[in-house]
């Protein structure tokens, strides 16, 4: 049996650890970084919790004795990847990085392309009064000091009692969502403008099609660098079919 650890957090690698598990000759362990309060729970075991660094990784996959590692953690979550790279390095493992592609502008889309948060919130006040943020809870209190606009703020969790929120309302729900409620939503709330990171996949892009209709605009949070080398691929198929040729 070769043990594989995948670094999860996300529907992809949810997906990845239940169709590995069903293969002959391998062991599954998911770990996710327990931000999420109700995670969707993978097949196989699962940890929860940081490792402290790549010096944590490294201890962790030799005391279980890993054979195998995936990276399919969110496209925002780099500095794990990046320790994974370090720790797949030093332990001698095979090392593979699932990241979906980012999404691209497409006709009729008007989006507003933002290397940060931060210049996220320096736009914003020349973009909208109301504005749709979906950002999730991490990064919510940097939209705090935009006290003369209004924020619809869906995310799976609430913020923690001590984060400042900026005005406006919570919707707390989990994706994916259909173009039908996405469309409704902007409308019922009279959004002038999206703020969203560019997460890539297909439960969350029903609200850029509905921006497009509506022609309202993005304001799109680039993604952060990822670690060069290494393999990548960029679906879950082409995951397992690099696991296969390693076990």
């Amino acid at each position: 049996m070769k043990r594989l650890l995948i670094l999860g957090g996300t529907g992809d690698a949810a997906k990845l650890a239940a169709q590995a598990a069903l293969l002959q000759g391998v062991e599954v362990i998911t770990s996710l970084a327990g931000r999420t309060r109700r995670p969707v729970t993978p097949s196989g075991r699962v940890r929860i919790g940081g490792f402290g660094g790549d010096a944590g990784l490294v201890d962790y996959m030799r005391e279980q004795r890993i054979d195998l590692l995936i990276d399919a953690t969110h496209p925002f979550a780099a500095h794990i990847s990046f320790h994974a790279v370090t720790a797949a390095h030093a332990c001698g493992l095979p090392h593979l990085l699932l990241v979906r592609p980012a999404w691209e502008p497409i006709a009729g889309d008007h989006w507003i392309a933002v290397e940060s948060i931060a210049a996220a919130v320096s736009i914003l006040p020349s973009v909208a009064q109301r504005v749709f943020l979906t950002i999730g809870r991490q990064d919510l209190a940097a939209f705090a000091l935009l006290k003369n606009l209004w924020f619809l703020m869906r995310m799976i969790d609430p913020p923690t009692p001590d984060t400042p929120v900026p005005p406006g309302l919570l919707l707390l729900e989990r994706g994916p969502f259909t173009l039908e409620d996405e469309r409704e939503l902007l409308k019922t709330y009279a959004i002038g403008a999206i703020v969203s990171k560019n997460s890539g996949g297909h439960a969350t892009y029903a609200k850029m099609t509905a921006a497009r209709e509506l022609a309202l605009p993005v304001v799109m949070v680039q993604r952060p660098p990822i670690p060069v080398g290494g393999e990548q691929v960029t679906d879950v198929e082409e995951a397992l079919a690099w696991l296969a040729r390693h076990l």
